[in-house]
């Protein structure tokens, strides 16, 4: 099922189901216990990102050809860091590049997101996709001056901007992705195809990331995992190639979907 969070006319939110031939139908109950299709036909007037995270937790250097782009070695555990939930943007809101904290070398990262659906603690890796929801696209937007530069040596200064998390367009639920680790996944910068793999090529599996991640740690629904970004992100080219007003940036899945934004400058008083 792919399931769509949506405002109506007077600006209420809902979910919705949206159906292959583009109709959305709402959905009544909590999506993360007992809900239902009503079949009713929903009023959809803005699509919004599919959940609203409890927590955002994201893992670097998670693709083998993203860590040799960087030079860098394979990590032994995965590399964890946060975004803040203010962080989240919605499918067709702009990325807003930083210009009171101002940077110039803003990143797209094309990230398959893991939702979780039930409560985690020590689940193992045999269990671990029973305690999913679904999966979405994501943007891991990065400011790479605040991230390496200015950041105090942690990563979540540069990632954590306002728009820097731009989810959906809609959460797939697992009965239609059979294994999330052998998707194709890409980012279209302004009709550019600038990022184009598989998710067979993370380091730590998708099983693996949620056995490490609740180990001794509770995982609450509606925790959001990004999994990492493939090789093809604008810091790594030569010469780079950082977001600019006028973007338009698109991340692809397989089986999920597109989603995407375009990019402006932040509104200065």
């Amino acid at each position: 099922m792919k399931i769509v969070r949506y405002q109506d006319a007077e600006s209420k939110i809902h979910f919705g189901r949206r159906h292959d031939d583009g109709r959305v139908t709402r959905i009544e109950g909590d999506v993360f216990s007992t809900h239902h299709d009503t079949g009713e036909a929903a009023q959809v007037v803005k699509t919004l990102a599919p959940v609203e995270p409890r927590d955002i937790i994201c893992i670097g250097l998670n693709y083998r050809k993203h860590a040799a782009e960087g030079n860098q070695a394979i990590p032994e555990q995965p590399v964890v860091f946060m975004k803040n939930v203010g962080a989240v943007q919605n499918p067709g809101d702009p990325i807003v590049l930083p210009r009171r904290l101002r940077s110039d070398a803003v990143d797209y990262e094309c990230e398959l997101a893991v939702v979780i659906g039930k409560a985690c603690y020590n689940v193992s890796k045999a269990d671990a996709l029973a305690h999913v929801l679904g999966y979405t696209c994501a943007n891991d937007v990065s400011a790479r001056d605040w991230q390496l530069k200015w950041g105090g040596g942690q990563w979540c200064r540069g990632k954590t901007f306002a728009t820097f998390c731009p989810l959906g367009p809609w959460l797939v639920t697992p009965d239609e992705i059979a294994d999330p680790n052998a998707l194709t996944i890409k980012t279209i910068l302004n009709g550019n195809v600038m990022q184009d793999w598989n998710t067979n090529d993370m380091i730590f599996d998708i099983p693996t990331l949620i056995e490490f991640l609740s180990g001794s740690t509770l995982l609450v629904p509606g925790t959001v995992i990004l999994t990492g970004t493939p090789h093809g992100v604008g810091a790594a080219r030569k010469p780079p190639v950082f977001l600019q007003p006028g973007d338009s940036v698109t991340i692809e899945i397989e089986r999920i979907g597109a989603l995407t934004n375009p990019v402006v400058e932040e509104a200065m008083a």
